[in-house]
């Protein structure tokens, strides 16, 4: 499914016009071109998301708000724990309305991670 998405959201398909029942032609009044299948048009920008993770992480009730960068490792900055840290995945899972693999949720120590994790997710909301 991640892979049909990440394909789908590089092909552009043209619609110069629509066959109508009679056979005729009519133009296409919307656009000379279209995105079909494709959930990445409402994909948010990187500004987006690095706020939206800053947020979830400065909610977090054992940390600072006023520590908290993009920059920021979440057990060297903040003094989090493993058991935080899989925490903050489950809320960042929850705020994005995605699945982090157990296996790529344990590389993800910083915000720095989580942002691009985040980011280059194709079905990050």
């Amino acid at each position: 499914m991640a892979l049909r998405a990440v394909v789908l959201r590089h092909f552009r398909i043209p619609v110069q016009s629509l066959a109508l029942a009679g056979g005729k032609s009519q133009p296409w009044s919307f656009s000379s071109s279209i995105r079909l299948m494709s959930s990445h048009d409402d994909h948010l920008s990187k500004e987006q998301v690095i706020e939206r993770v800053l947020d979830v992480i400065k909610s977090f009730p054992k940390v600072d708000p006023s520590r908290v960068t993009p920059d920021v490792h979440f057990q060297k900055d903040l003094g989090l724990d493993s058991l935080d840290n899989v925490e903050i995945i489950m809320a960042i899972e929850e705020e994005f309305k995605l699945e982090i693999p157990d296996k790529e949720a344990v590389k993800i120590d910083s915000c720095n991670l989580a942002i691009e994790y985040v980011y280059n997710h194709p079905m990050a909301a």
